[in-house]
């Protein structure tokens, strides 16, 4: 008799371990059971119902919240999977549940409307799956929902008219469903947060609601494209904030497109594919002149003669003459504007006088850049193998990689050097040659003596890199114990110093023209290196010391590439303290007066050790640069914010946080800036790109293309 208590001990002990699991982790467990066995091994092979909380499952993330003796799930990320099942409804007992990232996988099924039990839940994508049925009509009593991604998937049905109960939405994204209907109106104006709409792709049909022209923050894509939508545009959206772009192709839309207010910022693809719209910028007039057609028709007679005994009149013979030796004039001036636009050209041209992405022509100039880039990176690459192909023992000596700078190495050493700043990443100096043209030399350390080849390839790589935007490497020298990289000198410093001066203190003395022009050419080049390079580069390291100025603060992106090409050569660019100094002309200046760590500017996802790199890590950067410009203060000062946390620069938090409670641009912004006429509409405008660009979630952050031609719209 005396077993049987200590069988029930047994028993006891086995449930008190088998239910030790938190709540929120059995919660999730009904995710694991959910999706098909046969697709999730990897996915939850350390989802384990024996441990106390799910917080170092894959996937998952905790937070510590006050009044719980357990962590509790805030986010779910279990993304491109290729996990097929259903969600579960249990997810929604996650009440502090803040973020639900579960695209790019094959869950099907409906949405369950127990997963808006999950009140803290601020983004939810869902987007490529195989997901059906409505959208719930309960999704907007989440109160705090920001960011609803369902594209790509089988949803149909209507817009529910509650959708204007989400004041909180920043981003609805339905592209690529079945959805269909109108759109109702008298719900846009009730979502003074929305950012970004995307409908595309749907069924949706009648006309486009005209209260869509009070999105007043939308500023990236107004995406109505792909539908049935009929009846004329509305005036309207002429309303939206200059930083929209309007995607309206494949519709059929009616009418003169009017020309007011954004509408001026519209390229012609914006309204492709809709048979019946007219006016600018399409090149079919509402209206056209009869007499330019007809006129052939009333006197036929006047070039041709209808009695055949005559033939042809002689002075359709002299036309004929004339326009055959017109084209042929033609034909012979564009094949030598070719021969010589492929031999001559320095990349770019078409974006050499600063216009990419101005006005409606951006698209068109972007185009042309990744073009005209080819062509001349077409024969340099030819030249530049050529000169590399013969250095097969390792020693490449002076390597010219722009054929129209030539030098000798004797010239080189021979020239007045003078020291610019010692770093991580190298010495560098400023070299003046003998015809009086300054370079900027940069020593990359002796060690990698059995890697020439690897070098050589990087370097003709980083070479063909060309925009009047990124600082151009012209040449090189390697030896078994020297390494040098020959580029161009800049002559105004960096915008760090420009900004905060050699003490590390604000100056104010940079204006806010000064500043957009800036932003904006920073902008081109990143999206060139992102979009038109050979490589599709990603820099890696943007900040202020890393954007040198000219004297017309014209910006370069410099320290391109150099931290792979210092990895061949044995230098540590992790120990780098200032960076940035590449063709700079300042003296070294401490990172702790400028930058106090390169993490201020690293996107958080970066920040994870062994992370890949990826564009997006340049768009968060960029956008910290472009906050510190209009704020004026580092991305590091210290904020009254009681937001914390390491994975977001206090600056990033500290303007968010102000844009939420609504407080006044004056109190953000530099307080110079705002003195220019005008200059506050800019400034809300660039704030509002540096915060998309600034998302915690790379998969919102805009492309950097988006972002340049965001700006180029600002004072067009």
């Amino acid at each position: 008799m005396k077993l049987f208590p200590l069988f029930f001990l047994i028993l006891q002990l086995h449930a008190n371990l088998t239910f030790s699991l938190s709540p929120d982790g059995l919660s999730l467990l009904a995710l694991k059971s959910a999706v098909d066995q046969t697709s999730h091994a990897s996915a939850f092979s350390n989802w384990n119902e024996q441990d106390n909380d799910p917080c170092n499952w894959s996937g998952i993330s905790c937070i510590n919240v006050t009044g719980f003796s357990d962590p509790r799930v805030v986010g779910i990320s279990l993304s491109g999977l290729n996990l097929q099942g259903y969600i579960p409804s249990e997810l929604g007992t996650l009440v502090f549940l803040r973020r639900l990232n579960l695209h790019g996988n094959r869950f099907y099924g409906s949405i369950p409307l127990q997963l808006f039990n999950a009140t803290s839940l601020r983004s939810i994508f869902l987007y490529g799956n195989n997901l059906s049925g409505p959208l719930p009509p309960s999704t907007c009593i989440l109160p705090r929902l920001q960011n609803l991604d369902l594209s790509q998937n089988s949803l149909s049905g209507s817009i529910p008219r509650d959708l204007g109960k989400c004041r909180q939405l920043q981003r609805l994204v339905l592209a690529s469903n079945k959805f269909s209907g109108e759109i109702p109106d008298g719900i846009w104006p009730k979502l003074e947060n929305l950012v970004k709409l995307d409908l595309s792709s749907n069924e949706f049909n009648g006309t486009i609601p005209a209260d869509l022209g009070d999105l007043k923050s939308l500023s990236r894509t107004l995406n109505l494209s792909f539908n049935h939508f009929s009846g004329v545009i509305p005036a309207s959206l002429g309303r939206l904030p200059v930083t929209v772009s309007f995607d309206l192709r494949h519709n059929n839309l009616t009418g003169e497109i009017p020309q007011t207010g954004t509408f001026a910022n519209q390229g012609p693809t914006a309204f492709l594919d809709n048979p019946s719209l007219c006016g600018f910028p399409l090149r079919k007039p509402c209206s056209g002149n009869p007499q330019k057609n007809t006129s052939v028709n009333q006197n036929p007679t006047a070039v041709f003669d209808t009695n055949p005994k005559k033939g042809l009149k002689a002075s359709l013979i002299i036309l004929i003459v004339v326009s055959y030796a017109a084209g042929v004039a033609v034909v012979g001036l564009l094949i030598v504007y070719v021969y010589w636009k492929r031999k001559d050209s320095k990349s770019c041209s078409c974006t050499s006088k600063g216009k990419l992405g101005g006005g409606g022509e951006g698209k068109k100039l972007f185009s042309c850049s990744c073009w005209n880039a080819f062509l001349s990176n077409y024969d340099s690459e030819l030249e530049s193998d050529e000169k590399a192909g013969g250095n097969e023992g390792g020693e490449g000596g002076l390597v010219a990689i722009d054929k129209g700078f030539t030098f000798e190495l004797d010239e080189l050493l021979r020239s007045s050097a003078y020291v610019l700043g010692k770093s991580g990443l190298g010495i560098v100096y400023k070299v003046v040659l003998g015809n009086g043209i300054p370079v900027a030399v940069r020593r990359l350390g002796e060690g990698g003596g059995q890697k020439y080849k690897e070098f050589a390839a990087e370097i003709q790589a980083i070479g063909r890199v060309k925009h009047p935007n990124i600082v151009r490497l012209r040449a090189y020298y390697w030896v078994s114990d020297e390494k040098l990289l020959i580029s161009d000198f800049i002559s105004n410093g960096n915008l760090a110093s420009a900004l905060r001066g050699r003490s590390g203190q604000p100056t104010g003395s940079l204006s806010w023209s000064n500043r957009l022009k800036i932003a904006k050419g920073t902008a081109r080049g990143l999206a060139y290196l992102h979009e038109c390079s050979p490589r599709k580069f990603v820099h890696g390291d943007i900040k202020p010391s890393n954007i040198l100025l000219d004297a017309d603060f014209h910006p370069y992106i410099s320290d391109f590439g150099l931290n792979r090409l210092t990895s061949i050569t044995g230098n540590d660019p992790s120990s780098s303290g200032g960076g940035g100094l590449m063709g700079g002309a300042l003296p070294y200046i401490k990172p702790s007066q400028t930058e106090r760590s390169n993490n201020s500017y690293r996107a958080p996802e970066a920040r994870v050790p062994g992370s890949r790199p990826g564009q997006k890590w340049d768009v968060y950067s960029f956008g910290v640069v472009l906050l510190e410009m209009l704020t004026g203060k580092s991305p590091e000062f210290p904020s009254s914010t009681t937001l914390t946390g390491p994975d977001v620069p206090d600056l990033v938090r500290w303007v968010r946080k102000g844009f939420e409670e609504e407080s006044p641009l004056a109190q953000m912004a530099d307080p110079m800036l705002l003195k220019e006429v005008l200059a506050k509409k800019e400034v809300l405008a660039v704030f509002h790109v540096a915060l998309a660009c600034t998302e915690a979630d790379p998969e919102v952050r805009p492309r950097m293309k988006t972002v340049s031609e965001n700006l180029d719209r600002i004072r067009t």
